[in-house]
């Protein structure tokens, strides 16, 4: 596998910087800090795959190329967003990228990360097809259409889904992620219990709640605040949005059987919202609920 540091700009050949960087357009789009929670959030209709890439790194063009050439070629199966690390490093250091290209894939709100370093064409088919086949399984039913113009930041999409949730969707989409809580509420209001608005609001909360998220900040307020609810709650959020669920959960469970009974509400209220953002139905999600049920009773 090959790497380049992206913050070792000396270790890759400089050369590369006369090349022109593959076009944004079709399916395409590259992503700014500003845009990031916005198309994150489109991960509720289809699946976007996230590339991290440097303009220094002469090894990852061949990725670049063949990861537009497949999302391209699947006519809205995917988006595919390019971060330039050299031009947005916040955003690859809250996702912990620590080298390029690094590619994962955003599914419903989970990061999943795919592979770091070169692949081959008929690898990175291969993973696509199982993001694509994971999306079925969750009943994702969106597509992308294509960017309007390069670089542009409004992707449109196809209507998809129940028409109940176009507001909350819109608002998603708009990265208004504190009108789609709303939208949500609203919802359960009418139809309590409704599976896919739970999911829905638990996956905009978590959105909220993560808006400001300064990573370091967070994991070193949990490692100097073992039993500081506020701070425990804030890194298992931030575990679930790097994909580790497991971590989470059993950070929680783990904090709830150390308070006494009449402090662990919090704690047992976001458990139930970071169940829903994982799926009700995962392993995971049952075999923490399980615990759950045993710390509580």
């Amino acid at each position: 596998m090959t790497s380049a540091a992206f913050s070792r700009p000396g270790a890759v050949d400089l050369s590369s910087l006369s090349q022109p960087a593959p076009a944004s357009g079709g399916y395409v789009m590259d992503v700014a800090e500003a845009d990031f929670q916005a198309v994150a959030a489109k991960s509720s209709q289809y699946p976007v795959i996230l590339e991290f890439h440097s303009p220094r790194d002469p090894n990852g063009r061949v990725v670049s190329d063949t990861l537009a050439e497949l999302v391209n070629a699947a006519g809205g199966k995917f988006l595919l967003g390019r971060v330039d690390v050299d031009a947005e490093p916040r955003v690859a250091q809250a996702l912990g990228v620590q080298a390029v290209p690094t590619v994962v894939a955003v599914v419903g709100g989970q990061l999943a990360p795919l592979f770091q370093g070169t692949k081959s064409r008929e690898e990175i088919s291969a993973i696509l097809d199982q993001i694509a086949q994971l999306a079925i399984a969750n009943g994702m039913t969106g597509r992308a259409q294509p960017v309007a113009t390069a670089g542009s930041p409004d992707v449109a999409e196809a209507p998809a889904g129940n028409p109940r949730f176009a507001k909350a969707d819109a608002a998603l989409e708009a990265g208004d992620f504190e009108a789609a809580v709303a939208e949500f509420d609203a919802l359960l209001k009418e139809t309590p219990g409704d599976a896919e608005a739970l999911a829905g609001r638990a996956q905009a909360a978590l959105l909220v709640r993560s808006a400001g998220f300064d990573p370091a900040t967070i994991v070193a307020r949990a490692d100097a605040g073992p039993t500081d609810v506020a701070a425990q709650l804030d890194a298992a959020d931030l575990e679930i949005i790097q994909g580790r669920s497991e971590e989470a959960f059993d950070r929680l469970l783990s904090l709830a059987g150390q308070l006494p009974s009449d402090e662990r509400d919090p704690i047992r209220v976001r458990l139930l919202e970071l169940f829903e953002v994982v799926g009700r139905a995962e392993p995971v999600v049952l075999k923490a609920r399980r615990r759950l049920a045993s710390v509580l009773f």
